[in-house]
């Protein structure tokens, strides 16, 4: 087997997102695609995803992505096909040889793995190995919270987690600020691990310039958006923030809640139902380009994933966060730092969902303070810094100037 110098002109940047079901993965690793052809003329990036609607999303020139079969994680913590009439062992073999040929054609001179250090159930090692055989850079890339430590360090030893942080990636970048929030709190971590950890601060969102008017026609300012995200789990919320409205018509804002492609049919149907009997409340299923509907709003009221909570931060939005507690406490834990340095307000889901408990929280909200007036700027210089950490494995470490070594037949 021999090896041939690449000598191609444009940079290749290949990003996996394993995307069982919601929009956090998807969406983060878009933000970071954009934002490096953004200011890189030479750069074209390509995204893994199993996202079932990656489809509905703009992609900017030189960014596109290849679709692996979709899985979706059951309540039981298995794992079963989305689509495919095939059992998940079949399933998860298909998206490894698609995942490591597609890595193959590609040649990536860099190679930015979502969250999951081995992928879905090990999905992505045999082309990490293959990547790490040619010398290709390979980075992990964390959110700020992963989970509480005690149930964290146990998943991390059964998925031998911390054998890829040390041994297989050279960087670990952590999209947030250790002294928010840090993924490695409370366990025990090789110093080797710590070494090559780079915290880059929170991804900063921003309004597309393709923007298209939002999906309501008679909403009128000032309102606020209510979101769940891919809205799998938000139907407590939508539930609590209708309750409030349903009782108490004087609230301070109208409403537009946006329930979420992944909720159930019959949770949307029933939703849109009582937001039409609601003269301030109107109710949508989804916007891919939500963004712009986030920019207008007085407010936002959201379940505290990572992708809204650097929305809040990046729109200056006062906001109020209802985070989920299982299977994860990962939102919980980001939602209550959040509270505790003043950037957000935080609301516990105890299952009562008293209409009069929202509402209270509902009519201090244009009383918070935005977000920057608590936080430093710099907290939001991720992608800046994950551009320079992206230009510096591509173009300043030795032999930059030729890419890596692709087999050659």
């Amino acid at each position: 087997m021999t090896y041939a110098s690449n000598k191609r002109g444009q940079k290749r940047v290949l990003m996996y997102s394993h995307d069982t079901m919601g929009l956090g993965h998807l969406r983060r690793c878009r933000a970071i695609a954009h934002s490096l052809v953004e200011q890189q003329s030479d750069l074209t990036v390509l995204i893994l995803s199993g996202s079932p609607i990656i489809g509905s999303f703009d992609f900017r020139t030189r960014v596109d992505f290849v679709r692996i079969p979709g899985v979706i994680k059951l309540r039981n913590g298995d794992y079963t096909s989305l689509n495919l009439h095939l059992d998940i062992e079949e399933t998860l073999n298909l998206r490894s040889s698609i995942i490591k040929h597609t890595a193959d054609a590609f040649d990536p001179d860099l190679f930015i793995v979502d969250k999951e250090p081995w992928g879905l159930r090990g999905e992505v090692r045999p082309t990490l190995e293959m990547l790490k055989d040619r010398g290709t850079p390979l980075v992990l890339g964390l959110r700020d919270v992963m989970d509480e430590p005690e149930k964290l360090l146990p998943e991390w030893e059964r998925k031998n987690a911390v054998e890829a942080l040390r041994d297989v990636y050279d960087e670990i970048w952590v999209y947030g600020l250790q002294s928010v929030c840090d993924p490695y709190s409370g366990m025990p971590m090789p110093e080797s691990v710590h070494a090559k950890t780079h915290y880059t601060g929170y991804l900063k969102r921003k309004v597309p310039s393709h923007t298209h008017p939002i999906s309501t026609t008679d909403l009128e300012d000032p309102f606020i958006l209510v979101t769940a995200g891919g809205g799998g789990d938000g139907d407590g919320l939508m539930d609590w923030v209708l309750k409030a409205y349903e009782s108490d018509d004087r609230l301070p804002y109208r409403a537009l809640l946006v329930l979420g492609p992944f909720m159930p049919a019959e949770l949307q149907n029933d939703f849109m139902e009582r937001a039409a009997e609601l003269d301030r409340v109107e109710a949508i299923t989804f916007d891919a380009r939500i963004e712009s509907m986030m920019a207008r709003a007085a407010g936002i009221v959201a379940m505290g994933g990572y992708n809204t909570f650097c929305e809040i931060l990046s729109f200056d939005k006062r906001g109020l966060i209802v985070p989920r507690t299982e299977p994860r406490l990962e939102q919980f834990i980001r939602a209550s730092r959040a509270e505790e340095l003043g950037m957000t307000a935080m609301l516990v889901d105890d299952g009562s969902r008293e209409p009069e408990v929202m509402a209270d929280a509902l009519r201090r909200l244009p009383s918070q303070p935005r977000p920057s007036e608590i936080m430093a700027a710099s907290l939001l210089d991720g992608l800046d810094e994950v551009n320079r950490l992206t230009h510096r494995w591509l173009y300043e470490r030795p032999g930059s100037n030729i890419s890596v070594l692709r087999r050659e037949a």
